[in-house]
């Protein structure tokens, strides 16, 4: 490798960002091998010496094709059951569900491995031995490495002798760099090797037991493999081309047979007829236009794509200065990523280990969710299996939410693009959902979903499965990218159309109780039971917490959307105007009959419209604390009695065995930063790595999930700033641990680039930068000085449509010392920084 010399106690690096993976030797199982994606296709390499293996993904491989099968007796159904839960007969009225109300059939068709790569080498094991092995996936450059060297073993003990030392002259390395390219939408595996003609492989594709249709060309350099997921299914083609120097490349059979190159550059490429009329065609098209240009040309479109995007944050985690760790070691990042992981896992510190597990979760979407992509799944798009747990589907009840809550904070809103395509394709599915089983206007998508955006019942799992709060909750998400970015056309276009559909749905849904309250039923608090007072344990209930907090935050949403939009009067009729007005009235009023977050006779925050009894104390959802996060109800500083409710509702949970699953440990560490306790957040996050986190560092249910990649990581952010409730807070659950560091990169609500330097756990400085012209809010206990790093021309310009924070060219100005700052309430500062200027933060 050009930067690291992998030797068992010797480590040398250029290259100090500490943002790769590291291996000593091949991966034995899938979950030590390294994932490579662009969005669409990606792989997960071994790195074997005899044998190499790629197991391949293209995000719509789903068996099957798209159904309607919502259950159309529901609504016939629907006043019984709703009848029966506010009597307290739950189990009637869940039996009631499953047979009225659950799609028919009840489960859809999985998302599938697209195959597997395998490049069988002629070596000779018992003649060389392998020296000097290195496996490394490098995040900077989104790309694998493996290096090995073989050659004839001096015996141990040994002078060196003339012949020894020829002997390590004639030591032969190996070398391969694997990357999966958005910018020419293929895998690149690059071989070479010092020795010349050194390399012969055989490389076949193989989806056994459901291999396709293999296809040869008649110049020998390719091969290909097609079929159709199901009789109703996609469509698919995978393509492998070899480019290759010196030697000689021929196809026989399933095999494309390689002889004595110097150096091969193979090339995959992958299509379905999801995206494309003849997948065949396209991807084979694909294979050949990377195949005329080189390796280099290749690689550095690779970069030149993927460099900018990565490089947009960086995290320093140091350690504190003249600390001593109890077995010490010359530098952590000499050890392969396993041995940190033991050594963790013993309890030794390593907070590199916890910044490459943040950039690792902003690689991983980078690699799983690309503008034109599917969003990422349960798994990403890194599944090797034909039947996966849960589908690897699209998991509404905080899994796929959890997956995009670095997007926007960790500078990736471009990967945040997939999932709003998916939630306008709910939105038609749901349209029809709403109507077949509600009766209702708007749309409602429900707990889990697919390829195909549907938005139904499914499953016997009714703890699970009737939950209408999906829809809403996703379209949260496209108020959150307004309140990053600001784009009044994209607020316009897409996420108000979004958010009113969604609420349309609940003012037809909504039931008024005897006391006036509005609640959801039939629901059910997700995955959880619970002890009726007729003594029955369920699941489905009427009005559970979570559903009151999301339709609190989905008609603020819609509330403030319509307030804004309205502003912009240009193209608006009176008519709509007056609608609008309308709709903000009902709103204002459907809101103000939603229960509120109450504290139960335990102290906790109750998690159903009743203090019902708890079945399982530690469960592993804690829904009825999306008001502290992601939701912004409680704020623990403006409702003190709310917040330390929560803190003892989570203190709770983990005395009675929660967090045992990899996302909701993550969930959890995010809660402790809404709660500004760092060194909690930290423990989560320490137990997050200790136990649910595979050898590569996938996250683990168990099994394999990747939300707590994304989950951990946007705790880590929250740990250094948070921007919620219209306000920004520096370092607000920096933990003990963290004594020194500095981030870049971050983004705040309102159009804020945020850098922060902090020393002996007190911070040194901000930098905040305007991207949009908006007032700052900070608050801040700790008195705080301000100065204007210079000003900018043009601050009226402004871009609706920029996705990217970035700092115009045009602001550019003389430098200033004064900004201007008032004290709108105790501990908040106002700062009016023009766009594009940028504003130093430090102790007063």
């Amino acid at each position: 490798m050009n930067h690291l010399r992998c030797e068992r106690h010797i480590c040398t690096r250029s290259n100090k960002s500490g943002n790769y993976l590291l291996e000593r030797s091949a991966a034995n199982k899938w979950t030590e091998a390294f994932p490579i994606g662009n969005g669409r296709l990606g792989g997960v390499v071994y790195g074997g010496i005899q044998r190499e293996q790629i197991q391949l993904n293209e995000d719509s491989i789903w068996y099957g094709g798209p159904r309607d099968n919502d259950n159309r007796s529901a609504q016939a159904e629907l006043p019984n059951i709703k009848s029966l839960l506010l009597q307290g007969n739950v189990r009637k009225a869940e039996k009631l569900v499953l047979k009225h109300m659950t799609n028919v059939p009840q489960y859809f068709n999985p998302y599938q491995t697209l195959g597997n790569l395998f490049l069988d080498f002629d070596t000779d094991n018992e003649a060389h031995t392998v020296k000097r092995y290195c496996r490394e996936l490098n995040l900077d450059q989104g790309m694998v490495q493996v290096d090995y060297e073989t050659g004839n073993e001096a015996k141990e003990g040994a002078l060196p002798t003339k012949a020894t030392d020829e002997g390590q002259q004639d030591d032969i390395t190996y070398s391969r760099e694997i990357f999966a390219s958005a910018a020419d939408q293929v895998l690149v595996i690059r071989m070479t090797t010092t020795a010349e003609a050194g390399l012969t492989f055989a490389a076949k594709l193989d989806r056994r037991p459901f291999n396709g249709q293999v296809v040869q060309t008649a110049d020998m350099q390719a091969i290909a493999m097609q079929g159709q997921l199901g009789a109703d299914g996609v469509r698919y083609a995978v393509v492998l081309r070899a480019v290759i120097e010196g030697g000689q490349c021929q196809t026989a059979g399933n095999y494309m047979d390689i002889r004595q190159a110097r150096a091969v550059t193979l090339i995959v490429a992958a299509q379905t007829s999801f995206r494309c009329v003849d997948a065949y065609a396209v991807a084979w098209q694909q294979a050949k236009q990377a195949a005329k240009v080189s390796f280099d040309t290749l690689k550095q479109r690779h970069l030149a794509d993927y460099k900018p995007l990565f490089n947009r944050v960086t995290l320093n985690l140091e350690a504190e200065e003249g600390a001593e760790l109890e077995q010490p070691l010359p530098s952590a990042q000499c050890l392969s990523t396993s041995e940190r992981l033991a050594r963790y896992r013993q309890g030794a510190p390593d907070n590199g280990l916890e910044a490459l597990f943040y950039q690792y979760g902003r690689y991983l979407l980078l690699a799983s969710s690309r503008p034109g992509t599917l969003p990422a799944n349960l798994q990403g798009i890194w599944n090797d299996s034909y039947t996966p747990p849960w589908e690897s589907d699209y998991h509404l009840n905080i899994n796929l939410q959890m997956n995009y809550w670095l997007a926007e904070t960790g500078n990736l809103a471009e990967c945040h693009m997939p999932l709003f395509d998916f939630i306008e394709r709910l939105v038609i599915k749901g349209r029809q959902t709403a109507r077949n089983i509600y009766g209702a206007r708007g749309f409602v998508a429900h707990t889990s979903s697919n390829m195909w955006a549907d938005t139904g019942i499914y499953g016997e799992y009714v703890s699970a499965n009737m939950w209408p709060m999906g829809g809403a909750w996703l379209a949260l998400h496209m108020w959150e990218h307004y309140g990053y970015n600001g784009s009044l056309s994209f607020l316009r276009e897409r996420a108000y159309p979004v958010l009113k559909e969604a609420s349309l749905f609940f003012l037809d849904f909504l039931l008024e109780l005897p006391s006036g309250q509005l609640v959801t039923v039939p629901s059910l608090s997700p995955e959880n039971s619970y002890r009726s007072e007729q003594g029955e344990v369920g699941a489905l209930c009427y009005g559970p917490s979570m559903d009151s907090q999301i339709l609190y935050a989905l008609f603020t949403a819609c509330i403030r959307a319509s307030e804004l939009l309205q502003q912009d009067v240009e193209g608006h009729t009176e008519q709509w105007l007056q609608e609008e007005k309308q709709l903000i009235q009902q709103w204002q009023q459907v809101r103000s009959q939603l229960p509120q977050p109450q504290i139960g006779r335990h102290g906790q925050i109750m998690e159903w419209a009743v203090d019902y009894e708890e079945v399982e104390l530690g469960h592993r959802h804690i829904s009825q604390l999306f008001a502290l996060h992601p939701g912004e109800q409680i704020i623990p500083h403006r409702s003190p009695d709310l917040g330390r409710a929560a803190k003892f509702t989570l203190q709770r949970r983990l005395a009675n065995g929660g967090g045992h699953t990899g996302w909701s440990q993550a969930w959890i560490a995010n809660f402790w930063s809404r709660l500004d306790e760092g060194d909690q957040a930290h423990q989560s996050l320490r137990r997050l790595l200790s136990k649910a986190v595979h050898p590569n560092l996938f996250g683990d249910h168990p099994p394999f999930q990747i939300d707590a990649n994304f989950g951990g990581a946007a705790a880590i952010h929250e740990m250094l700033l948070q921007s919620h409730g219209d306000e920004i807070r520096l370092l607000p659950a920096l933990p003990h641990a963290w004594p020194r560091g500095k981030v870049t990169g971050l983004r705040a609500r309102g159009g804020f680039t945020i850098a922060i330097t902090w020393e002996a756990g007190k911070l040194q400085q901000a930098q905040i930068t305007s991207t949009l012209g908006k007032p700052c809010i900070i608050y801040s206990e700790i008195p705080l000085a301000f100065s204007m790093n210079r000003t900018c021309r043009g601050d009226d310009e402004h871009n609706d449509d920029h996705m990217e924070e970035q700092v115009p060219d045009r602001c550019k100005g003389k430098s200033s010392t004064t900004v201007d700052v008032t004290k709108p309430t105790p501990h908040t500062y106002q700062l009016n920084i023009p766009l594009g200027a940028t504003v130093t933060v430090s102790l007063a």
